[in-house]
């Protein structure tokens, strides 16, 4: 209790002089210390800020130089986009074109094939396989040529179309995805540090896997460019060879549907002449018909009337047999009478009647030779039927058009 109630010690004076300047020196220390954070954070703050300001700024010009960019190349992605776009669509006027050319060549060949068939009618020395049938025959290998080169044309035009379509497509896609990234990047340029809604997303700095590098983005695009103008090259190509095709095609048909015209016309007029001249021998025939059967009936009429003076002859040589012993005497009169009735005979049986036989025989050649003609005339006519009547008039529809 007695130590309870002792006094605390004393110190020295010098102690107490010495424990003030030690608070003194102590307080110095820590202000200059604070004072030096104070410094160091102020140039601090400053440097920061200005880095701050100076990254933010560099940033605003990248995400403007990369606004430039996405726009440079959705210009040059429009600017494809609506070259592929009209080349497709006259590309696909070209189409309808060879289509309907290809439409047009049916109708020819059609008619090629029956006139082959309708000529396999001619009849007797009249089937023959003369220029017209050739030249049929060559139309028609023309117009299957045609035909076959028409559709593959065709199905080169349809896969062009494709590509086309195709070429479209990803420049489509391009041109989307380029305008979403302007349409954010513009957000983003737009965003300052006073905007409301900006916040903190600590898991954006994450890179993504599916990220490009600026030169593969590049190259994305410029591969649509070169694949579109590729495909607008081949197309413009191919638009070249169809006008070609389709003009060349249709001058071949034009020359040989003009071949097979002249052909028929010259083979026409052979025809015609060949039955004039058939008719003109026929005229010939049965005058000479008519002359031979007058003949027929002279040489007859000229037999009948050399039957008396025969009658006569025998009546006398049979009376003179009768006469009586002596006077039974192989006289001149006698000898004449014989060699009259010989005479007569000989002329009637060798010359007449051989010559009526001749003239008789002459006779059915005749009848035989215009029955031949009349025969031959009506083939004619049947040929000129089927080449004039039934192969050159339907030829007439014929029209080959320059699509």
């Amino acid at each position: 209790m007695a130590r309870l109630l002792q006094a605390p010690p004393k110190f020295h004076p010098s102690e107490w002089d010495t424990a003030n300047k030690m608070q003194c020196a102590s307080t110095e220390s820590q202000k200059s210390r604070s004072e030096r954070m104070i410094a160091e954070s102020q140039r601090l703050l400053d440097e920061i800020e200005k880095t701050t300001q100076k990254t933010q700024s560099d940033v605003n010009k990248k995400i403007e130089q990369r606004q430039e960019e996405i726009k440079f190349w959705k210009q040059e992605l429009d600017k494809k986009l609506e070259q592929i776009v009209h080349e497709t669509e006259v590309l696909l006027t070209f189409k309808t074109r060879l289509e309907k050319s290809l439409e047009s060549c049916k109708e020819p060949l059609i008619i090629a094939q029956k006139c082959l068939l309708n000529r396999q009618r001619r009849a007797g020395i009249d089937l023959v396989h003369d220029e017209v049938e050739q030249e049929l025959v060559k139309e028609a290998e023309v117009l299957q040529g045609v035909i076959a080169l028409l559709g593959h044309t065709l199905e080169q035009t349809n896969e062009q179309i494709r590509l086309n379509r195709s070429a479209k497509y990803n420049l489509e896609m391009d041109l989307k995805d380029k305008f979403t990234a302007l349409m954010i990047d513009d957000y983003c340029a737009s965003l300052r540090n006073n905007t409301p809604d900006i916040r903190y997303a600590d898991t954006a700095v994450k890179i993504e896997g599916n990220v490009v590098s600026p030169e593969d983005w590049i190259d994305f695009s410029n591969i649509n460019v070169e694949k579109a103008d590729k495909q607008r090259n081949n197309s413009l190509a191919l638009r070249a060879l169809i006008d070609g095709i389709l003009s060349q095609t249709a001058n071949d048909m034009r020359k040989q549907y003009e071949m097979v015209n002249v052909a028929f016309r010259t083979r026409v007029k052979e025809v015609k002449d060949a039955k004039h001249k058939l008719e003109t021998l026929l005229a010939m025939v049965m005058d000479e018909t008519a002359s031979q059967e007058k003949n027929i009936a002279a040489l007859k009429k000229a037999i009948a009337d050399k039957e008396r003076p025969v009658k006569v002859a025998q009546t006398r040589l049979e009376a003179r047999n009768h006469r009586p012993n002596v006077e039974l005497c192989y006289d001149t009169v006698q000898y004449r009478l014989i060699s009259e009735v010989q005479e007569i005979t000989k002329n009637i049986q060798r010359q007449l009647k051989d010559t009526l036989t001749q003239a008789e025989t002459e006779l059915k050649g005749l009848s035989r030779r215009q029955l031949s003609l009349e025969e031959e005339i009506q083939v004619k006519e049947n040929t000129l039927y089927i080449d004039e009547v039934l192969c050159m008039q339907m030829r007439e529809s014929v029209y080959i058009n320059n699509f």
